[in-house]
């Protein structure tokens, strides 16, 4: 019960230091490379609630740390892409995953362009100005170096990915179930490798009832909507 509290406590802080952070921010602190001008970015913090069978799961996305990958996600919530998706991969422990389209796709298809739209692997480091864009960290030879958003906290968002393709992300995410002992901040095999791009911030402990086939009622972006930048 006392490590749950802590747990607790620390997202709560984060909330609060998320929230003193947008406040401070007049304008968004990095320019997004060209090269990338043709996806949805998202340049700031929203509030997303998940309804399912379970509840109302409520999350926080940060487009400060990862504009990119919060950007799509946004922007494919807005879109209804979620909505009724099934939850596709669940072990005890470790993730809850779900954004697998039916049919063949494994991801989603752009009207626009009838062809899949991925992103890069985004992560940003401490003390860096920027993301890094299309590595992992390993691949950076700074596996040392601490992610700005890291796998850190039960509930943890991050964008799911071909195990060979790290620029190959979708529309599929998950959610890390943490343990302590089993994911440490810094040493595990996550941090680094995925792009982290919020937290659950409510209800996160219903990550515990999902079983495989269970579905997404509906995801809808109820706070700083207006952040989300479609491509021009």
């Amino acid at each position: 019960a006392d490590r749950n509290a802590i747990y607790a406590k620390r997202s709560e802080v984060l909330n609060i230091v998320g929230e003193l952070e947008a406040l401070m921010v007049t304008e968004f602190p990095f320019d997004i490379p060209d090269e990338y001008r043709h996806l949805p970015r998202f340049l700031g913090r929203a509030k997303v609630d998940i309804e399912t069978d379970y509840g109302t799961l409520s999350v926080i996305v940060d487009g400060y740390s990862a504009p990119l990958t919060a950007g799509n996600f946004v922007d494919l919530a807005q879109r209804g892409f979620y909505d009724g998706l099934e939850f596709t991969r669940v072990e005890d422990f470790y993730v809850v995953q779900a954004g697998d389209p039916p049919g063949p796709e494994d991801g989603f298809i752009d009207p626009d362009t009838g062809e899949e739209r991925t992103i890069p692997l985004e992560i940003l480091v401490k003390g860096d100005t920027e993301p890094i864009y299309g590595f992992t960290l390993e691949q950076m030879g700074v596996t040392l170096d601490d992610p700005m958003l890291p796998f850190s906290a039960f509930g943890t968002l991050a964008m799911a990915r071909p195990d060979r393709d790290v620029n190959g992300g979708s529309s599929q995410f998950f959610f890390l179930k943490f343990e302590s002992e089993l994911t440490p901040a810094g040493i595990n095999l996550l941090d680094g490798e995925y792009a982290v791009f919020g937290y659950a911030i409510e209800n996160k402990d219903i990550l515990r009832e999902f079983q495989v086939g269970d579905r997404i009622k509906t995801m809808r972006v109820v706070e700083g909507a207006e952040n989300l930048v479609q491509p021009t």
